[in-house]
């Protein structure tokens, strides 16, 4: 026994490029130091299956004390419900013994000494000694792997899960599209100015869902792999990949969503009484996820009054849009400003970032449907999100007003009446 650890603990010190004392080794100390202080547990059975040695590893494994398992039979260690079929697989065993890895592909539990299991990888190598045979088994602890692997699994089915909602949304979108078409016809008034919209939609949503669900679909893929391959760091990375192309197909949707419910005028006012200070807070709050690294959101109310009367829902829906633009189009580490004041007969609302700005030109058409800067090329959108803001802002009675210029940031202002 003590040649085969000997031979077994030189070999891994060798393959893992750490000095090998072989002047230590070849005595007997040195053989019962790696006996005793290996971190796997190592355990020894002879013909009859009775443990015959035992390290302290596989002792604190076990849950037993010094000496508690030795003249034990193997099945102490084997669940209740597999320890008769493990006496069968013994005595395989003995007839053919050889170096491997136990159960194959099936998963192996241990049980320990207050009767409670957990999963285990487990090495047989036989050998023998003075005449006699005997099996040495090294036995390995993997809860925390499994319990990795089954986190990662849950995670990935909870994503598959989101996945197919968002389809199924999207479905359900685009269908209430198809089915206001006769509405939006009449809305429009011009057949050409029908085919123009379907046209650019079309357009834009093949673009803007392709890119995300290619993302999303490959990802998924690379996690599972990386997975298997106990990279962490990657999945990570791509679990995050998957996050950013489901939110932005939301925020697609909703868009969609709110565009077929301006067009059929399926929006209604529900005034109420709040406190505008606490409301903008509390949003900002919710929106601190979206921010970029380093970036912060500054907000202000400039008087003391903040009580109002307005639509929660539509101000929501107008303020979550015009900071998701600024934290999208500032980069890192900018603030973005965000200011509240009420006076006598006004309430005024303000949105400043310090971003890629918009050109005098391309303000002209800042409120028009689908229409995007010539400078956020590179960055993700449908040119829905201002028109829908606008339109909202219109339905409150309010107006909207830009400042900015290119490479300077830009300022939205919101003025609504008491």
């Amino acid at each position: 026994m003590k040649s085969f650890l000997k031979r077994y603990f030189v070999k891994t010190l060798k393959v893992s490029k750490l000095p090998v004392y072989k002047e230590k080794m070849d005595g007997k100390e040195g053989v019962d130091a790696l006996f005793k202080f290996a971190s796997e547990g190592i355990v020894i059975t002879n013909e009859e299956g009775l443990l015959i040695k035992v390290n302290p590893s596989a002792q604190k494994m076990f849950g037993y004390s010094h000496g508690e398992l030795v003249n034990q039979r193997v099945e102490i260690l084997v669940p209740n419900k597999h320890a008769h079929r493990h006496e069968g697989h013994h005595a395989d065993y003995r007839k053919n013994p050889h170096p491997r890895a136990m159960g194959g592909n099936m998963e192996l539990f241990a049980k320990r000494k207050d009767g409670t299991e957990f999963p285990v990888e487990i090495s047989l190598s036989p050998y023998s000694s003075e005449g006699k045979k005997y099996v040495i088994a090294f036995i390995v602890d993997i809860t925390l792997r499994k319990q990795a692997e089954d986190r990662l699994k849950n995670y990935s089915q909870e994503l598959e899960k989101q996945v197919e909602n968002r389809t199924f949304i999207m479905r359900e979108a685009i269908a209430e599209l198809e089915k206001t078409k006769d509405e939006l016809n009449n809305a429009l008034g011009k057949e050409k100015e029908l085919n123009e919209l379907k046209s650019r939609f079309v357009s834009m949503a093949s673009h803007e869902f392709r890119t995300p669900l290619t993302t999303v679909l490959s990802s998924l893929s690379l996690v599972a792999k990386y997975g298997e391959q106990g990279d962490k760091e990657k999945q990570g990375k791509h679990i995050t990949r998957i996050k950013s192309s489901i939110t932005h197909l939301t925020d697609i949707l909703n868009d969609m969503l709110s565009i077929s419910k301006l067009e059929e005028g399926g929006i209604t006012m529900s005034r109420e009484n709040f406190d505008l200070r606490e409301f903008i807070s509390a949003l900002i709050q919710e929106m601190q996820g979206l921010c970029k690294s380093e970036q912060m959101i500054n907000y202000k109310h400039l008087n003391s009054d903040a009580s109002v009367y307005l639509d929660k829902k539509v101000l929501s829906h107008i303020l979550f849009n015009l900071i998701s633009n600024a934290i999208k189009f500032s980069p890192e580490g900018k603030p973005i400003d965000i200011s509240s004041e009420i006076n006598e007969h006004t309430i005024c609302l303000s949105v400043k970032d310090s971003g890629i700005g918009i050109s005098q030109e391309d303000q002209k058409h800042l409120f028009e449907r689908f229409f995007r800067g010539q400078n956020a090329g590179n960055i993700q959108g449908t040119g829905l999100g201002l028109n829908i803001v606008a339109k909202y802002v219109e339905i409150m009675d309010g107006v909207i007003e830009c400042e900015s210029g290119l490479e300077k940031g830009t300022s939205f202002k919101i003025t609504f009446s008491k």
